[in-house]
This record gives structure tokens, sequence and C-alpha cells, in this order.
């Protein structure tokens, strides 16, 4: 098991500026960090790739469909054409910036809603984006971990019932999907059993509070995740994904409205010990 921090508590866009940052959980103990690719070109990638080689810090990468013109489920062929060369490109930084697994909700435009439950048809047509993207990634060696996300954000995929679905139906090597502990404890019934149901599928895990602070202040179940997930065998990321009110526009976008900790430090010291002594007691 590895434990990273998703950097969007500080940033959409990592740079060298970020490197007392990356020091920080380097010092704290963590193995990596999860780098978002919202904007810049794969040498931009490459060079930060080459940063966190030299603080040895592993990574992960994290995106979005950012406009709908690029709706993986999009009606318009060319929504979807658009999807395919916007998630390539997703691929063509990760596979620059040296991580084999970029993960976040890429089944469909975040925050774009039809006003309908999913179709079939749009189920359709986003295998047909995911395969060819797939196919693309896995010549690179990385694979896309779709991650199902809440119903105020997204329609497609909510549940861990309903992303296992669809990646049986997408059926590649290269696309396969995320647990989330937020998510999961909007969305599911049984949070702890919803773990075996994404297991066949679960390359990646994103640790996050239910207020989105720090992991361990608030109510989703640790003790009980964590066993959860030693038995299912995972011995991949666990990264912790926070938010706060640095940015205004994410924290917008992710409905922030208020301070959730005293300072950055004390999401990712605390949420470090909550992972590192809930793992070894699992």
């Amino acid at each position: 098991m590895k434990i990273g921090f998703c950097m969007l508590l500080w940033t959409t866009h990592v740079t060298e500026k970020h490197k007392g940052i990356l020091e920080k959980l380097k010092a704290t103990g963590y193995d990596g960090v999860e780098v978002p690719v919202f904007e810049g070109t794969p040498d931009h990638f490459a060079k930060v790739g080459r940063m966190l080689d030299d603080l040895g810090l592993g990574r992960t990468a994290i995106t979005i469909v950012p406009t709908e013109d690029k709706n993986p489920i999009g009606k318009d062929a060319a929504q979807r054409k658009a999807a395919v060369e916007y998630l390539k490109y997703v691929v063509d930084c990760t596979a620059a910036l040296g991580a084999n697994c970029v993960g976040g909700p890429l089944a469909q435009t975040l925050g774009h809603f039809s006003g309908k439950a999913p179709t079939d048809a749009e189920r359709v047509r986003a295998k047909g984006v995911h395969r060819k993207v797939g196919d693309y990634a896995q010549k690179q060696g990385v694979r896309l971990a779709i991650e199902a996300v809440n119903r105020f954000e997204t329609y497609f995929v909510n549940t861990m019932l309903d992303l296992a679905a669809y990646l049986d139906f997408v059926d590649h090597p290269a696309v396969q999907g995320m647990y989330d502990t937020f998510h999961a404890n909007l969305e599911e019934a049984d949070p702890i059993g919803a773990i075996e149901t994404i297991k066949p599928h679960m390359i990646h895990v994103h640790i996050s509070e239910n207020d989105r602070g720090v992991p361990g202040r608030g109510h989703v179940p640790w003790g009980p995740t964590f066993k959860a997930l030693k038995k299912t065998g995972y011995d991949g990321w666990l990264t912790i994904e926070a938010f706060g009110r640095a940015l205004p526009d994410l924290a917008a976008a992710t409905r922030i409205w208020r301070d959730l900790s005293e300072t950055p430090d004390v999401v990712y010291e605390e949420g470090f010990r909550t992972i590192r002594n809930g793992w070894r007691k699992a």
C-alpha cells in the first residue's frame, strides 16, 4: 500500500513553485502525490516528473472532462471525437509525468445534467470513447481509473454498482475504476459492502472525509473501510483528496463555503496518521 496526497488542495497546476509543499509531504512520510492534469503540455509534466523523481515521490494523475463540447456521452459525434482527443492529451501528460494511472470522473462532463437517468444510448456512446482511449493508453502503460461521483455533480455513474456494470460493459484492461470514500458516503446504502462490488475493477482509492476536510475528523468509518480494502488484497494508492478555499474557482466548483481545517498542514499531517495507523490496525 502507498499513501498519496492530491495536490488540488493547493493548485490545479503543479510547477516548481510548489516544491516546498512537495518537500513537506515527503518529510511527513507520503510515498507520492496526485498531480492535476487540467492544463499544460507533456513537456511541462515531464519536468514535474523529474522534480518528483529528485524528491523521491511517486505519482498518479487526476483530471475531469471540463466542458460539454468534450462530453463522452454527448449525442453529437463531434463531442465524442473531442472527448477522445482530450483524453488522449491527458494520457500523454500522464505518461510524461511518469505516472501509470489517471483518475477522475472521466465518463461525462462534470456538472452537466440531461435531467433524466442515464440511457443505454449514452452507455454505448461512452463505451466507444473509452475503448478508443483505452487502446491509446495501454500502449503508453497508462490506465484510466473512472470515478463514480455523487448525483449532485454527475448522473452517468453514481455508485459502485453503476461503475462496475459500466466497466464490465466497456471490457478493456486499461479502463478501470476507483473507490472514493466521500462519494460512497453520499451514494452507497452500504459503503463498506460497495468495496467488494468494485473489487474486480478497483485500481485506485481516494481517501476523503465526509465533509472534504481532515480524514479522521468526520464520520467515515475508517476502521471498517481499511479492513475491507485490505481484505480484497488491494495494494495500490490510498490518496487523500481534500479541498479548501485557497483556489476560489475550485472552491466554488466543489461547493466549499467554509474553512474545513485550521491549515493545509493539519490536513496532510493528521490524514497521513489516519491512513498509516488505520491500515496497520486493519
